[in-house]
């Protein structure tokens, strides 16, 4: 049994290491010029510190031999110790390049792995990120990948730095005893053992426990955050949540501390190995000078050698424990980076039949993981010109509908055309173009207002015209323009200046940014007056239908008074079509339209 524990941890520990290469390869292709100077300063401060310890050798022996000579060589001795401040001084200087060099490629190289991650979460679609599986390799890979890349070519080249000083001194160490070479290496082997297994089980433990310190983030996020910290003072949940934030912590803090102690024990018992190995040497070093095998000088070189090369060996057997270590956490990296996406294969930007519109045919739709489908079995169509309404109960699939439109989501079932040709055909960034969108969710970003109106179509991000035409047709132009800075105001909290707004001057300025395609032929608005009052409703919403008046517009909304003038109203309930005509045949049906109208309408009598 021990023998297959044993041969799965050796299988483990070097099947791990196939993220070295593609680590070393990294930091290459980031700096080539650095990680050249850092290889020759690491080659330099391996090949040196023998030298300082054979010259050292020599101006012992030749101070005894100055001491029993009538004419010491007095300058010989001293041009030896010249030689090795020399030594010493280039030791120090590769040391201060080596530090400065790898400080260099920390700064560039995690710059360029967290670019990396986020590139590669723009190629994600959402349901990536509503995994939350996934979204544990994204917080793993974000938290320790970006710096783990150049902690293992450092300990790489610390290694290879070792590697040769270790040479060097078995070199010298040989001409006193092969033995003296083999007890110098092998007296580390049990510790680096030990540490192997050691970061195995760190690492294990790091990725087993990843959703609690996902909470404890997100505790840190509600208590610490202005969106939350209104609630968590009016509910007083502040003790509640730091309370559970503790206990996280507590949760966590036990299996820390069973694993430090035991690798610490572990460690320095093994490391007793190490040290009695080392004053064996001594002894044996000693006794070889008292009965003259070899002379003082070279007893002191020789005990120079096995300290720092002891030193050495376990810098080695760290760097390779570490490695270990670093290629466990670089595994979370690549993982990340290996995810598949489902490729976007179309390429259209037009379509054959512009008269027909949208069209959704048997369309179905379930949430990965779930039972039960969002949508089943949904056919509509909408022409140009006209508009639809979505209404039913939160949940019933209004929302999940408009992203399958946007292609956020890709339909299980059946088919989603617009223009006659399926969405899969187009060109998806052709397609979200022609569609102007406000989600009930929408984004509150810390930008300007012009930016924040701007990212409603990235190709003029900067247009101030734009911004001012947009905002002018989704009525946030007024509010805007008596700000002091204007479009030039810094929005939210977390800005120095910035100015926060109501949630019903947040709605307006996001339908400007809907608005911001000037071109888009569809229009999409998700319950985008839930924040305002009755008579900017009113307003928004006689300006919505002049303004889109020849494009296709989908409004979803609980307030009856803003879809009745839609030419197609939909009701939707578990994911199902439930009733569908315009405001007076759904009335004359008395089904549930008429049911769910006459209720809301009875709120206002």
């Amino acid at each position: 049994m021990s023998e297959k524990i044993d041969a799965g941890f050796v299988t483990r520990f070097l099947g791990v290491f196939q993220y070295s290469r593609r680590a070393i390869s990294l930091v290459w292709t980031t700096s080539r010029p650095l990680t050249l100077t850092l290889a020759l300063l690491t080659l330099a401060a391996g090949i040196l510190p023998a030298g300082i310890a054979y010259i050292g050798q020599l101006i012992v022996d030749g101070v005894v031999a100055a001491m029993a000579s009538d004419t010491p060589d007095v300058r010989g001795v001293l041009s030896l110790v010249g030689l090795e401040a020399l030594l010493v001084i280039l030791v120090a200087g590769s040391q201060r390049g080596i530090s400065a060099s790898q400080s260099l490629l920390r700064a560039l190289l995690g710059q360029r792995v967290n670019v990396m991650i986020l590139e590669k979460a723009l190629t994600l679609q959402l349901t990536h990120f509503e995994d939350s599986e996934f979204y544990d390799k994204l917080t793993q890979a974000r938290r320790e990948a970006s710096s783990r890349p150049l902690s293992l070519v450092n300990r790489t080249f610390g290694l290879t730095q070792n590697a040769i000083t270790l040479t060097s001194y078995a070199v010298l160490l040989w001409q006193f005893s092969p033995w003296a070479v083999a007890i110098l290496i092998g007296a580390g082997l049990p510790s680096f053992f030990a540490e192997a297994k050691f970061s195995g089980d760190a690492f294990r433990l790091f990725r087993w426990r990843s959703p609690d310190t996902r909470m404890q983030m997100y505790l840190e996020t509600v208590i610490a955050r202005e969106d939350g910290v209104k609630e968590v003072k009016l509910f007083q949940l502040g003790p509640r949540l730091l309370q559970r934030y503790r206990d996280i912590f507590n949760k966590l803090f036990v299996e820390d501390r069973r694993l430090t102690l035991r690798r610490d024990t572990w460690g320095f018992f093994l490391g007793l190995l190490s040290t009695g190995a080392f004053y064996g040497a001594y002894v044996w070093i000693v006794l070889a000078t008292i009965v003259r095998e070899i002379t003082l000088g070279a007893m002191t070189m020789y005990l120079m050698l096995f300290r720092q090369g002891q030193a050495a060996v376990a810098a080695s057997l760290s760097a390779i424990s570490g490695m270990y270590e670093d290629n466990l956490y670089l595994s979370n990296l690549y993982e990340y980076l290996a995810q598949e996406v489902p490729g976007r294969v179309g390429h259209a930007e037009k379509g054959p039949e512009p008269a027909r519109g949208i069209e959704f045919k048997n369309v179905s739709f379930r949430y990965p993981g779930s039972e039960v489908d969002a949508l089943s079995d949904l056919t509509l169509q909408i022409r140009p010109g006209e508009s639809l309404a979505l209404v039913g109960e939160n949940g019933s699939g209004k929302t999940t509908l408009v992203k399958l439109l946007t292609r956020l989501y890709e339909p299980t079932a059946g088919q989603i055309l617009l223009d006659g040709l399926e969405l899969t055909e187009w060109h998806v960034e052709a397609l979200r173009e022609r569609i102007g969108v406000i989600f009930q969710d929408f984004g509150r970003y810390q930008f300007s207002v012009g930016e924040n109106i701007g990212a409603g179509d990235v190709r003029y991000l900067d247009d101030e015209k734009r911004w001012a035409a947009a905002a002018k047709t989704g009525m946030a132009a007024p509010f805007i323009e008596s700000m002091p800075e204007t479009y030039q105001t810094q929005l939210g909290r977390w800005f120095k200046g910035g100015r926060e707004l109501s949630g019903g001057q947040w709605q307006k300025i996001a339908l400007s940014r809907a608005f911001m395609r000037a071109d888009a032929d569809i229009l999409v608005l998700d319950e985008p007056t839930a924040a305002m009052d009755a008579a900017s409703e009113a307003e928004v919403f006689e300006h919505f239908r002049k303004s889109s008046h020849d494009k296709m517009s989908i409004l979803i909304s609980h307030r009856f008074s803003t879809v009745r003038a839609a030419d197609q109203i939909v009701v939707m309930e578990g994911g199902r079509i439930v009733e569908r005509g315009n405001h007076e045949s759904l009335l004359s049906m008395d089904g549930r339209y008429a049911h769910l109208f006459k209720l809301q309408a009875r709120g206002y009598q």
